[in-house]
């Protein structure tokens, strides 16, 4: 799916709520520029952005960052700018 389709696809869904940013593995986007977008973008800490890393490298996904729609859709764009696979889902609310 590419990130056209995936913004059709969200665009279905209500808006409202809180949504997350989940960061795919992709093995042409070196550790280190994942980390520094972020600590840059995501405002994660250094041992948040570690981590993250390698759950992603390891799981091959990971949730990065949470949020209304409007600020996720703005850290989406900057994330995607930078070369990381990012696509954005609804929280699921916990029960």
């Amino acid at each position: 799916m590419n990130n056209v389709q995936l913004l059709e696809m969200s665009k279905k869904q209500s808006k409202t709520g809180k949504w997350e940013l989940i960061l795919h593995n992709d093995a042409s986007v070196s550790f280190d520029h994942v980390m520094s977008c972020l600590i840059e973008i995501c405002g994660h800490n250094e041992y948040q952005a570690n981590q993250c890393a390698l759950l992603t490298h390891h799981n091959g996904k990971c949730s990065v960052f949470v949020d209304d729609y409007k600020t996720c859709k703005s850290v989406w764009d900057r994330l995607a700018e930078n070369g990381l696979t990012v696509t954005p889902q609804k929280q699921k609310r916990n029960v």
